[in-house]
């Protein structure tokens, strides 16, 4: 239960770190391609531009084009890009973007840097940060933006002279409006804050969703929890009725057996109780459980029945769970030598296969004996096993019942080969 409760604790920043990556991934290769756009077009226009600003569209194009291609090479085969990657990324774009309004408004004027629509590049930056930063990631990126674009204007408006109309006449001549500049720089600043607000906003919604679903998961585990020690707590009446069912007929018939019988019932019954909660034991522990309960079983009915444990030295210490094979064993007691007058072998068998612990127990028996093998598989030994193997290991487990025509009943299991409790399980 802790481990789940860990889990679920940590989704917020696992599914926000895995969701980030992809977007930075995705965005990276959108910005490779704008950037081999924007060189064909700088090498179209080459002819006709001076050679300062040929030189300019090099100095900026071929360092981002290459910072963008070397980061797929250098980052992308790792699990996880860098996460300074969503901060370097957008700064590198902004000094871009940036560096050519500056390169442009010196080389050629500062009025066709100011209303140039390069600007709208910022606006496409800060798009972006919610899908790829923290909000705290995407501040700094807007406070920079602003930063930026202000420095422009410091330089053009106070440092070159700019001329400054209003912004009527400012839109048909070589100078600039001091109102549209305060504008782009309050947009900038606006857009810089939804931005934030939004990556913020994303953030709370995935820190509500995990909160929701750690609860979620704490509740479903009580209640497989709860239904797993229900499950458990049904086994122990329901051998100890069949069990004293045993020892009543052996009273007046043969009262030594009754009493090897009644010891070996409370033998079992103290080891079966040093369990104590536990939803698995180790397998030696297990069989050991099953050794007292063949052990009165052979009390009981002497020659008529054979146990034969096949058990590979390599999965002793494998666990299982509690009180898994004796209902098994018991079923095919009940429903193979009861129903049958010859002798009936029953072999229990356990190795390991890979990463999977293999438990049969078999019988030879007259099998279904005209029965229905769904009915049979509904009957205490056989569903409760069932139900909690699902409970315990879910899709990792296998769980087969078979009758050949010829007669005889086996039950297979296959769950996970483990010496610990498996991560997130129940007990």
């Amino acid at each position: 239960m802790l481990q789940i409760m860990r889990t679920a604790a940590g989704g917020q920043s696992s599914v926000l770190d895995e969701e980030r990556d992809r977007a930075e991934r995705k965005v990276n290769s959108v910005r490779g391609l704008v950037l081999v756009v924007l060189a064909v077009a700088a090498a179209a226009y080459a002819p006709v531009l001076p050679r300062r600003l040929n030189a300019l569209n090099a100095a900026v194009l071929i360092p981002t084009l290459a910072w963008t291609v070397g980061q797929a090479a250098l980052f992308y085969r790792r699990v996880r890009l860098p996460s300074w990657l969503s901060v370097v990324n957008p700064i590198v774009d902004v000094v871009a973007v940036t560096v050519t309004m500056g390169g442009y408004g010196l080389e050629a004027t500062p009025t066709l840097a100011l209303k140039s629509p390069m600007v709208l590049a910022y606006f496409a930056i800060l798009a972006a940060r919610p899908m790829l930063s923290s909000a705290r990631r995407a501040a700094i990126v807007s406070i920079f933006i602003v930063v930026a674009y202000a420095s422009l204007d410091f330089v053009f408006l106070v440092m070159h002279g700019v001329a400054i109309s209003d912004p009527v006449s400012a839109s048909g001549s070589a100078s600039v409006a001091l109102l549209d500049e305060a504008a782009k720089l309050m947009l900038l600043a606006a857009a810089g804050g939804i931005a934030t607000y939004a990556t913020w906003w994303h953030e709370q919604l995935a820190r509500r969703y995990a909160t929701q679903a750690q609860e979620q998961a704490v509740l479903q585990t009580r209640l497989a929890s709860s239904r797993l020690d229900s499950l458990r707590q049904q086994l122990r009446p329901h051998f100890l009725f069949n069990a004293l069912n045993a020892i009543t007929a052996l009273v007046d018939a043969d009262p030594r057996a009754a009493q090897r019988m009644i010891a070996g019932l409370g033998e079992l019954m103290r080891v079966s109780l040093d369990a104590g909660g536990a939803e698995e034991v180790p397998l030696r522990e297990e069989l050991r459980i099953l050794a007292h309960y063949t052990a009165i079983q052979r009390i009981r009915f002497e020659d008529r029945l054979s146990i034969v444990t096949d058990i590979a030295d390599s999965v002793g210490d494998s666990l299982v769970p509690t009180l898994i094979l004796q209902p098994l064993v018991e079923n095919s007691i009940q429903y193979g030598l009861a129903q049958s007058a010859t002798r009936t072998r029953i072999e229990v068998r356990a190795w390991r296969d890979a990463d999977t612990l293999a438990l049969d127990v078999i019988d030879d028996g007259p099998g279904l004996h005209g029965q229905s093998l769904d009915g049979m598989t509904e009957r205490i030994g056989i569903g409760n096993a069932r139900a909690r193997l699902m409970y315990l290991y879910g899709q990792k487990h296998a769980f087969t019942v078979e009758s050949p025509a010829a007669g005889g009943f086996r039950v297979s299991m296959r769950i996970p080969y483990h010496v610990t409790p498996m991560n997130g399980q129940l007990a």
